[in-house]
């Protein structure tokens, strides 16, 4: 009996399992697939579609279908916001991911605009600001080889950050340690993190921001920064390219 395109799928998956496949590679043609096979083309590109949703491989234009990278990124959890890295102007939690990976950084590397926004309602909510006032809105997009890998937007109470490097589009981060590092100037030193993530399907405009491939999904966060007293002093949310990171988290388990 010949292979539905389930089957088919799961055979190639197995040989992209086993490094028959590398990342990087492309995979034989779909004539060359449906030959050895035994199969029409039809169910050739239905397994290859099957194979696309999940992440493993993507079409490239005079290329074909090409395997994806595994993700060559680590985001750190805890270890990514130690006071260490950032208080005493070294390195922000993105540039802590970047050393833990063995990967380069360049302040290029990371660009943002700034502007007086109206706060979605969740911002205002956890901020406690008017709903129809102005918060800041520092939003980044972070590229790794060029390729755009995060797109986080952080809000901050106007009277918080008012004339701090946090409000300077200049690309990089906002001076040494980042913005952790000028709310402490501020008085209002960071103390705890509070990330929520979830998985989905890109909207439009982070396909077209995030130059996302046919089939990449984005994991979104959300994240609440606080002083040790619980006022919050930042509210962030945004996406990154599922395929770029890996989520690395240490902990000490609670008594």
């Amino acid at each position: 009996m010949a292979l539905g395109y389930r089957e088919l799928a799961a055979e190639l998956r197995a040989g992209i399992e086993r490094g028959e496949f590398p990342a990087g590679s492309t995979l034989p043609k779909q004539t060359d697939i449906a030959e050895q096979y035994g199969v029409n083309i039809k169910t050739v590109r239905n397994a290859v579609g099957l194979l696309e949703a999940e992440g493993l491989v993507t079409p490239v234009r005079r290329r074909g279908t090409v395997v994806r990278e595994r993700p060559p990124m680590r985001r750190l959890g805890a270890e990514r916001y130690a006071k260490s890295k950032w208080k005493y102007g070294s390195s922000p939690a993105f540039i802590a991911d970047r050393e833990a990976s063995g990967q380069p950084y360049e302040r290029s590397d990371q660009t943002q605009t700034v502007d007086l926004v109206k706060p979605p309602a969740r911002a205002a909510e956890v901020l406690d600001v008017d709903a129809e006032g102005s918060v800041y809105a520092r939003s980044r997009i972070v590229r790794q080889d060029g390729k755009p890998t995060t797109w986080l937007t952080s809000y901050y109470r106007v009277e918080d950050v008012e004339g701090t490097p946090i409000t300077d589009p200049t690309p990089g981060p906002a001076g040494q340690g980042g913005g952790f590092a000028v709310l402490t100037l501020q008085g209002l030193e960071p103390h705890s993190v509070t990330e929520t993530f979830y998985a989905r399907m890109p909207t439009p405009e982070e396909i077209e921001v995030m130059e996302l491939p046919a089939g990449e999904p984005v994991m979104r966060l959300e994240r609440i920064t606080r002083t040790k007293d619980g006022y919050a002093v930042e509210y962030a949310d945004g996406a990154y390219a599922a395929s770029r990171f890996s989520w690395s988290y240490t902990f000490d388990m609670p008594d």
